[in-house]
């Protein structure tokens, strides 16, 4: 019988790395896919772009040829830019958009072909509680991560009949190098009086004292291995809480409230 075997995008650091080292110790090979090289014990690591469509399908070949049984895909790879929405430039907002939610786009593309011709599989995409509480000076990100949420959902439906699973993972604050990688910018913080830079603070303040990655990894391990998952699922409980809240509370309500802490 074939090794069980999982890809992980973005699995080199952070979120996606801890998430490799949680499905490697069920005893599945995993294949972290990321553009610079890396090198650590029991995990196998393939070069790619997963902004570039034939380099992710290159990528999925390369792998279906190491052999192994590849049953799971977890789509973590991204990255955050932040500033106000009036100063971003278009060939950021669209670059933020070409590697969260198309790169998850080019991977599922490339790997539901083999899903379907063994009967089964697995994809989790890796969203962010920032799809739900849309963050002022951010907003490229959570629209990014919303948009991964429908398509989630939307690929659940579609999938389903070849026994092939997708599910949606919504971490908030972990304490990663994610933080220290966001491409910041200022401009106009002047015309918006010095809210940019108080809100990115606040962000960045939250994110370093927030979840132990290992934590969230051994989360999203846990629900990749569900033969029955839903379509979303929130790490820690606050987190939960607060979901819960925004989608009780009047819409005007909650978003004042995001807006009083972020913007």
């Amino acid at each position: 019988m074939a090794e069980r075997a999982a890809i992980v995008t973005g699995g080199t650091s952070g979120i996606g790395l801890a998430a490799a080292r949680a499905l490697r110790e069920t005893g599945m090979k995993v294949y972290v896919l990321s553009r610079r090289p890396f090198s650590e014990k029991g995990l196998h690591h393939v070069c790619a772009d997963i902004a570039d469509e034939q380099q992710c399908i290159c990528a999925v070949k390369e792998i279906l040829k190491y052999g192994g049984d590849v049953e799971l895909l977890v789509n973590n790879a991204g990255f955050g830019i932040s500033g106000a929405i009036e100063y971003t430039e278009l060939a950021d907002a669209k670059k933020q958009m070409e590697v969260n939610f198309f790169g998850t786009v080019n991977m599922t593309k490339a790997i539901l072909p083999h899903f379907r011709r063994r009967g089964g599989g697995r994809i989790v995409n890796v969203s962010s509680v920032a799809a739900p509480a849309a963050i002022p000076f951010q907003a490229f990100y959570s629209a990014t991560k919303a948009a991964i949420n429908d398509y989630t959902a939307a690929l659940a439906n579609e999938v389903r009949p070849y026994g092939i699973t997708a599910t949606a993972v919504q971490p908030g604050d972990i304490a990663t190098g994610f933080t220290a990688a966001r491409e910041k910018s200022i401009a106009g913080d002047e015309a918006y009086q010095g809210r940019i830079s108080k809100s990115v603070k606040k962000m960045e303040h939250d994110e370093q004292n927030g979840m132990d990655p290992a934590k969230a990894g051994a989360y999203i391990a846990k629900i990749a291995m569900k033969k029955h998952p839903k379509p979303l699922y929130t790490i820690g409980f606050s987190y939960k809480v607060i979901c819960v809240l925004l989608k009780l509370l009047p819409c005007r309500f909650a978003n004042w409230m995001i807006g009083k802490l972020y913007a």
